[in-house]
């Protein structure tokens, strides 16, 4: 691959079975991870925040563009300016370095002049999923101890529907993109945009900040668990700092780039791996609101996009749209959850380009990541003595790992699946969760010897003879869909009291051609009740965000239970949506129609949906 990229709008024209099958060796492949470790010079005593270093790049470059929305362009020191305003007016009203504020809000500029305020601050800053209500923002704000709730106007529906919220002050910030309030409820403080608008734009002296060292937490980000609600996992600066540091230096990042942030900015990936390598290398984000298949290429165009980061699922959308581009600016990609199959078709279609497919996880403290264009790869470990990464086996039916006559873990071989941990060291921490016992609950002790200790991915993966690494699937009852993990007994919980309901089991299902697996519910309802469609669907709206939503419903008349009336997974699984190996009645979700369908073949093609092949 050209590091130069100038072939990328030349490789229209090659079909799948043309494209090379990169092959570097080990020393080539080290180098590239060498040079990725020496990115990182941070160390957690440091007096360097997020702060900091968006400071120096508006100092060296204050009318370069940061932020490109719509037709709108914002210059580092426009946001710089903005963010002074927000620091002061959050100052003005009691919030001190060592805080947390929570913030909600969508993908607009807003998100980034508010988010860095806090930064200038002190201030930690919890991003707020904009799709929960309900328990889960109760706990969202509970759990992380926010001192105040910054409430885009986009979201404050979401804060009105919950009667649980804990006591603390919601500021209200416009959305110059809907129509103004016509008056502010009373639980909501509507000054804050007045203020916002009087502040000095001037910057705090960095005094204000004192005391803030990079190992001090900076994000709060949620990420789903295996069980009970989403957790907040902790960023700290200088992890923040560091993912930017690396990146720069594996993509070849310059200020010319552009980054592509199409994915929510409350998610790990888009507020982590885009923004800080963006602002490491000194480039501009060009910003969407949300996904849009239909305008992706278009976007690419006006902005001149260079970096895209994906899900799966993004790439699979795009290459099902019809939209054909032209000469495109587009030289990589970075994310995770690219098929082999897709990524083929991907670079046949759109043209040679840097792939780089990753794996890890919010709270992770280790990663891999594909350097080399390995089709499929999540990674590569061409030394384990530079990686604090193991992959250990996993016993998926029994649900536990397997250990020698000695009691220690065993390294999984060549081929063999197992589960991916990272050694817990001062310079590779597990900085957790808000929560100290879901934070022990990801680590894995005594390991390869007595006193070592591992967090624990959850997830399955293997590798191959050259040691690159494909991702497998995830642990236990915990399903991915859409990019996001889904935990079927949180699902099952928020569904269990839908009228005349007894007893509700939430699994994962293959969909072919799908990345991850997608919900299904098999219900039982109580004697003399029937299944009502429209109502499950509205619970589901009510309870759940739409991508753990079940996307198949089957009405048994019967639990699947074992002996010691432990619900049974594995046989529904197989069995699927699959009229042929099941008597019982299948429902689609159709969220067109608000409601759940009777399956029919007609009606999984309508809506894009494949028959099940188990």
């Amino acid at each position: 691959m050209n590091p130069q990229h100038d072939s990328v709008t030349l490789a229209h024209s090659r079909t799948a079975s043309s494209l090379p099958t990169p092959m570097t060796t080990l020393a080539e492949t080290q180098a590239k991870m060498d040079r990725r470790a020496q990115a990182i010079t941070l160390k957690p005593n440091d007096a360097y925040t997020i702060a900091d270093r968006f400071e120096a790049r508006v100092e060296r470059s204050p009318d370069r563009p940061f932020l490109m929305y719509g037709g709108e362009r914002f210059s580092y020191a426009e946001i710089d300016a903005r963010a002074n305003q927000i620091a002061r007016v959050l100052k003005d009203r009691g919030l001190e370095a060592g805080d947390v504020c929570a913030m909600a809000l969508e993908n607009r500029p807003a998100f980034f002049y508010v988010w860095f305020g806090m930064a200038k601050l002190g201030v930690a800053a919890a991003f707020i999923n904009t799709q929960i209500n309900g328990e889960a923002l109760a706990h969202a704000l509970t759990t992380t101890r926010a001192k105040a709730a910054i409430v885009g106007q986009e979201c404050l529906d979401n804060f009105l529907a919950t009667n649980t919220l804990p006591e603390v002050p919601l500021w209200l910030l416009a959305d110059g993109e809907r129509e103004p309030l016509a008056e502010v409820p009373s639980r909501v403080d509507g000054s804050f945009d007045a203020a916002l608008e009087k502040a000095d734009s001037s910057p705090l002296p960095k005094e204000v900040r004192a005391g803030i060292t990079a190992e001090i937490p900076a994000l709060l980000i949620f990420t789903s668990g295996t069980t009970g609600l989403p957790k907040a996992a902790v960023y700290s600066h200088m992890r923040w700092l560091s993912s930017g540091d690396v990146m720069e230096e594996t993509i070849h990042a310059t200020s010319e780039d552009v980054f592509y942030c199409c994915l929510p900015l409350y998610h790990g990936a888009a507020a982590t791996s885009v923004t800080s390598t963006a602002l490491k290398a000194g480039a501009a984000i060009a910003l969407r609101r949300k996904f849009s298949t239909r305008e992706f290429w278009t976007d690419v165009e006006r902005y001149g996009i260079t970096v895209c980061q994906y899900i799966g699922e993004i790439c699979r959308y795009l290459l099902n749209h019809d939209a054909e581009p032209n000469a495109h600016s587009l030289r990589c990609m970075m994310g995770a959850g690219l098929t082999p199959d897709i990524w083929q078709r991907w670079v046949a279609r759109f043209g040679e380009m840097d792939i780089f497919e990753g794996w890890g996880a919010t709270e992770a403290n280790t990663n891999l990541i594909n350097v080399d264009n390995r089709v499929g790869s999540c990674g590569r470990v061409p030394d384990w003595n530079k990686t604090n990464f193991r992959l250990i086996r996993y016993d998926v039916e029994r649900d536990t790992h397997l250990r020698d006559e000695n009691g220690f873990c065993i390294p999984c071989e060549e081929g063999e699946v197992g589960e991916g941990i990272g050694m817990i060291l001062d310079q590779a921490r597990f900085e957790g969760y808000t929560s100290t016992e879901a934070t022990e609950q990801k680590v894995l002790r005594n390991v390869f010897q007595e006193g070592d200790a591992y967090w624990r991915s959850g997830d399955l993966l293997r590798y191959d003879a050259d040691r690159y690494f494909y991702f497998v699937d995830r642990i236990g009852d915990t399903f991915r869909w859409k990019s996001e993990n889904v935990s079927t007994q949180e699902v099952a919980a928020a569904l269990d009291d839908f009228a005349g309901l007894e007893l509700i089991n939430v699994y994962g299902v293959q969909v072919p051609q799908h990345e991850g697996r997608a919900g299904m519910a098999a219900i039982v309802m109580q004697p003399g009740k029937e299944f009502d469609p429209e109502a499950f669907y509205a619970l589901t709206e009510a309870r759940v965000p739409r991508y753990a939503a079940p996307l198949f419903v089957r009405v048994s008349a019967a639990a699947d239970m074992t002996t010691t009336f432990k619900l049974r997974k594995v046989d529904l699984q197989r069995q699927g949506y699959d009229p042929a190996l099941c008597n019982d009645p299948l429902y689609v979700r159709d969220d067109r129609a608000g409601t759940y369908r009777p399956y029919t073949p007609e009606l999984l093609e309508e809506l894009g949906l494949p028959a099940f092949r188990g």
